[in-house]
């Protein structure tokens, strides 16, 4: 089980590395890209986005026929849910106030999720403001939470946690200016007992050493790498250079 994964490399204290693809971004190359993927061995492949136009089966299907990279699901809505991976996030936007995307999208997908039985990771999301607007803002018409305000995103993470959420996942959204700050990341580790996963915005080895060693358990790298697969040695090297 994935959960039961993540759990025990975290009680290890093992960093983990989760590459997103989008199913509607420029990868110029998807089977060059997994070929890098196999050859440097991130822990994840996340698939899904805000917005997809192009089929998230038809990637799935090609990325596991390829590639032995668990893969789990990234929904940005109900109409995006496949049964052919290994898990999926199943997020909430804890941090919004938009009733659509705290339980709406679940509703309408929760039927399907559960005849699939498909492993299930309840997620707390919570968007963080990157420096400029982002898909998720805008498809979710909610606001994100200020960087300097960690006692927000701390307040809003405990909440997750006592309702039930497996995991915790701090975004600053694809593309951001600016990741989440380790201040934050170090605030919400420091106060939540469960997994922590931080993206958004990182763009180089120092921006995942950092936000490891401000206490995310796991790194989503995607953006960079859709225009740079090479990249990908670097960031599982400094990945490496983070384990405890």
């Amino acid at each position: 089980m994935i959960y039961e994964e993540i759990r025990q490399k975290v009680a290890e204290g093992k960093k983990m590395l989760a590459v997103l693809i989008d199913p509607d971004k420029g990868i110029s190359s998807l089977s060059y890209f997994i070929q890098q993927i196999n050859k440097f061995s991130p822990d994840f492949i996340l698939v899904g986005g805000s917005l997809i136009f192009k089929s998230v089966e038809k990637t799935i299907e090609t990325i596991k026929k390829e590639c032995s990279v668990p893969v789990i699901l990234f929904p940005g809505n109900a109409l995006q849910f496949t049964g052919n991976v290994d898990a999926i996030l199943y997020l909430s936007l804890i941090s919004g106030r938009n009733a659509e995307f705290l339980i709406g999208q679940h509703v309408a997908s929760s039927y399907a999720i559960k005849k699939s039985g498909i492993e299930t990771l309840s997620t707390g999301y919570i968007l963080v403001d990157g420096g400029k607007p982002t898909s998720v803002e805008y498809m979710s018409n909610t606001m994100p939470i200020p960087p300097d305000k960690s006692e927000i995103a701390v307040a809003t993470a405990i909440a997750g946690e006592l309702i039930g959420n497996k995991l915790i996942y701090l975004e600053a959204g694809s593309g951001a200016l600016h990741p989440v700050p380790a201040t934050m990341i170090a605030s919400v580790k420091k106060n939540v007992d469960i997994p922590l996963i931080v993206g958004g915005g990182l763009r180089s080895a120092s921006d995942i050493q950092s936000a490891l060693q401000a206490g995310a358990d796991i790194v989503v790298v995607g953006n960079i790498l859709e225009k740079n697969p090479e990249l990908l040695e670097d960031f599982v090297n400094a990945l490496t250079d983070c384990q405890i």
